[in-house]
């Protein structure tokens, strides 16, 4: 699965538009506690690209993700990302996420949100 992952991470960077000028790499953990009781992690390796303007700014990225669970042997998978910002006024934005990882099912993931600024 890691051959795949690194396959799909480099046609996510020779599918990236010319106009994506700001290319960055992030590296990311996101684990997991059910009251005191760990119940795995997600390690990303994301090569990405980003770009704004006044009024909104966005990104894409992509690459393998390390899942490791509760007491079970890990695996590689691929996972990317998705989202923008768009100012809504001096102070008020919406944002939004789109994301994905692969897996014995794949799994899909959206996430919206409105930000205030003081």
């Amino acid at each position: 699965m890691f051959k795949t992952a690194l396959a799909a991470t480099a046609a996510l960077v020779a599918a990236a538009p010319a106009s994506i000028a700001s290319p960055y790499l992030n590296i990311e953990s996101n684990i997991g506690y059910s009251g005191t009781v760990y119940q795995g992690a997600i390690h990303e390796a994301h090569v990405g690209w980003e770009g704004s303007n006044e009024q909104a700014s966005y990104y894409i990225q992509g690459g393998p993700a390390y899942l490791s669970p509760n007491s079970l042997d890990g695996e590689f998978e691929f996972s990317a990302k998705a989202g923008g910002a768009v100012a809504v006024s001096r102070k008020v934005s919406v944002y939004g996420e789109l994301s994905m990882i692969t897996g014995d099912k794949n799994g899909y993931g959206a996430k919206t949100g409105l930000k205030y600024s003081f």
